[in-house]
């Protein structure tokens, strides 16, 4: 890894961006610049959400709400994303709650099986010849 940088320009990380997207592979990247390749996937995603890459304070960051949509004045001041990644979003999580719920299901599936094979198997052994079958009580 080079040696540690003490801070890298706007204009750099742009053109370390591009040159990601372009397909170039992350980690050589990263290692070149000498930074962390989670780094570069941070710029990118800070780019996407604010438009810029200008310096930030250090620290920790400004509680963001959990969806744009839920503020309408940050809208303006934020890119948002066009329709088609929202779509693509919004998609993806939904395929991923029925994901969730299609595991879920097949976990229910999979006890009610083996419950059913269990109760057939004591209902066989009860019922084969020369087993007693259980009777009512005599006491009442």
């Amino acid at each position: 890894m080079a040696g540690r940088r003490k801070s890298i320009g706007e204009d750099e990380k742009r053109a370390l961006l591009q040159r990601m997207e372009a397909g170039e592979n992350v980690s050589k990247l990263a290692k070149e610049v000498g930074i962390s390749r989670q780094r570069l996937y941070d710029w990118r995603d800070y780019l996407r959400l604010h438009g810029n890459l200008a310096s930030r304070r250090r620290g920790r960051p400004p509680r963001l709400a959990s969806s744009i949509d839920e503020v309408p004045q940050l809208q303006s001041a934020v890119n948002v994303p066009s329709s088609q990644e929202k779509a693509l979003t919004k998609a993806r999580r939904r395929v991923r709650e029925l994901e969730q719920k299609v595991g879920q299901q097949q976990l229910d599936l999979d006890f009610f099986r083996e419950a059913l094979q269990h109760f057939e198997e004591a209902h066989r052994r009860s019922s084969a010849p020369g087993e007693t079958e259980s009777s009512k009580s005599s006491k009442k």
